[in-house]
């Protein structure tokens, strides 16, 4: 009995050891971004925006090439970890790259795009999806932004592992400057060592003829917090979005909001039992300097707490919401804004593209 005992105490204590050394290098390994940071830009590119021109928008969650219409996904309620094998993150990415191709636009916006992740084999998609992309590279600039990078996140069994993941913005348009903004982390330690750091990329782009820019706001907020997380990041981008309109800058905001507008009815797609429920984003405490744009045609997100599987049988059975949109400036004219309905092929989220139209001043 005591060899039995010796034995299990020695277990425990191994047990207790990886764990200890494993907390300590997530802290020493943390990733600790600076407030602000710019961002380098890729490619080249000398095309200047016009005024009184329409332009195409495209923002779209990519769920990091491995959400498609096989997945669930455990921190919905699924059992999936690695959600997709390689192949099935290359087909993903294939679709991706075709239906943005499909839309042509001048700017796309992209969240949940990994570069170095174990769930997504180490593929980097920003460079695949640029690969994929029609028109001449050349005329062509991009910029990237982290919001998860770590080492190795060890949760759940089988662990996540390596994530290196955030958010990349592409224009057709000369970008000036790129800067990634760091949010309020609403996780404290030990979670927040292996926890996203969540941010918005802000690029500027010089418009002909104005000493005005164009300021591209993109966003990934957060999910899976109390709530207090969701209000500081948005109040946080109220404050940017104000300081920019103070300028008399052009600004559009697109992403993946995690809440709702007030706005939108959301009696439209109801949250079922047991479901994530979304928070709401108060329109009002906007003022009347921005103008909030979404298209409820068809869900911009779905649940992954089971897989898409017979959804056109049973749509009733399948939890959908409305997360994705835009915020302009009352400076900006908005043409059309619509959900693309991609059935969820290829990701959790469908793309919403926008028509705009930069006023005089």
């Amino acid at each position: 009995m005591k060899k039995i005992l010796k034995i299990l105490g020695a277990i425990l204590l191994i047990v207790v050891l990886v764990v200890v050394a494993l907390v300590g290098y997530l802290t020493i390994d943390e990733y600790k971004p600076e407030a602000t940071e710019k961002k380098p830009i890729s490619g080249q590119c000398d095309a200047s925006i016009q005024i009184d021109t329409e332009y195409t928008f495209m923002t779209w969650n990519v769920g990091y090439g491995a959400l498609g219409d096989n997945a669930d996904f455990f921190m919905d309620g699924g059992k999936m970890v690695y959600s997709a094998d390689k192949e099935r993150v290359k087909t993903n990415l294939s679709d991706i790259s075709k239906i943005v191709n499909s839309a042509n636009p001048d700017f796309i916006l992209f969240q949940e795009l990994d570069r170095n992740s174990s769930r997504s084999y180490y593929t980097d998609e920003l460079e695949t999806i640029l690969g994929n992309l029609n028109g001449d590279s050349l005329n062509r600039q991009s910029t990237f932004a982290s919001n998860f990078n770590v080492a190795f996140v060890p949760l759940p069994v089988p662990p996540i592992g390596r994530v290196y993941a955030g958010l990349a913005t592409v224009s057709g348009y000369e970008i000036s400057d790129a800067e990634r903004v760091a949010l309020p982390c609403p996780f404290s330690w030990p979670l927040r060592t292996f926890n996203l750091k969540r941010c918005l990329l802000v690029t500027r782009h010089p418009v002909e003829g104005s000493d005005k820019e164009l300021v591209l706001i993109n966003l990934h907020l957060e999910a899976y917090d109390s709530g207090e997380g969701k209000i500081a990041q948005t109040n946080m981008l109220k404050d940017i979005m104000n300081s920019e309109a103070d300028k008399g800058n052009y600004v559009i905001v697109a992403g993946d909001f995690n809440q709702t507008f007030s706005n939108i009815d959301i009696s439209k797609y109801p949250v079922l039992e047991g479901r994530w429920e979304a928070g709401t984003i108060n329109v009002e405490d906007f003022g009347d300097r921005f103008t909030f744009c979404y298209d409820d045609t068809n869900p911009t997100c779905r649940s992954l707490d089971k897989a898409y599987v017979d959804a056109d049988k049973d749509p009733k059975n399948f939890q959908y919401y409305m997360l994705d949109g835009y915020i302009v400036s009352n400076n900006v004219s908005v043409n059309e804004v619509q959900t693309v309905d991609t059935g969820f092929k290829c990701s959790d989220h469908n793309p919403v593209t926008m028509k705009f139209v930069l006023k005089s001043e």
